[in-house]
């Protein structure tokens, strides 16, 4: 009995922990009026951090086939990779007259 109950539970808290969350709607998941309908400026959405390794050493030829990483020990060095610049931030004349030559962004 109390092995029955057990799995009943286990049950119900994974079949909730996997309800649809209303606030968290993809566009992808949506269909018919709902997809045409849809507003991007009220669904915000998070931005994802990119990294890139810094010090990455190439190797080639025979060196890459003999490489074997699980000895390797030095440490990733992360770099967030940054998109775009100050200067796309510029509208108006600002943005007219910003050229390749300009100190700032």
């Amino acid at each position: 009995m109390k092995n029955i109950a057990l799995i009943l539970g286990v049950l119900f808290i994974s079949f909730g922990a996997f309800a649809q969350d209303e606030n968290n709607v993809k566009q992808s998941d949506l269909k018919g009026p709902a997809f045409k309908n849809f507003k991007h400026w009220m669904h915000k959405a998070v931005p994802t951090k990119v990294y890139s390794e810094a010090n990455k050493t190439s190797l080639q030829g025979p060196a890459y086939k003999n490489a074997q990483p699980w000895k390797e020990t030095s440490k990733q060095e992360l770099v967030e990779v940054k998109i775009g610049s100050e200067s796309q931030k510029l509208t108006g004349p600002a943005y007219k007259n910003h050229g390749p030559w300009s100190k700032k962004g």
